[in-house]
């Protein structure tokens, strides 16, 4: 499990809605996701070269 100061908050949750928002802790072998405002409900696990494709799949609506 990520420590707590692994965890790094998007860049896009800086203004109006900043606790709506994820954060990653990357790791060698996978990438950790938590919703930030309710981090206890659990985290999604990535191999770490799925995370890029994950990311560009939600960006343009792929999924």
């Amino acid at each position: 499990m990520p420590t707590p100061d692994s965890w790094q908050k998007s860049s896009y949750s800086s203004f109006g809605d900043g606790d709506s928002c994820v954060e990653i802790a990357p790791r060698p072998t996978h990438i950790a996701i938590r919703d930030s405002k309710d981090p206890a409900l659990g985290t999604l696990t990535f191999p770490a070269e799925a995370f890029t494709p994950f990311v560009q799949a939600i960006r343009t609506g792929a999924c």
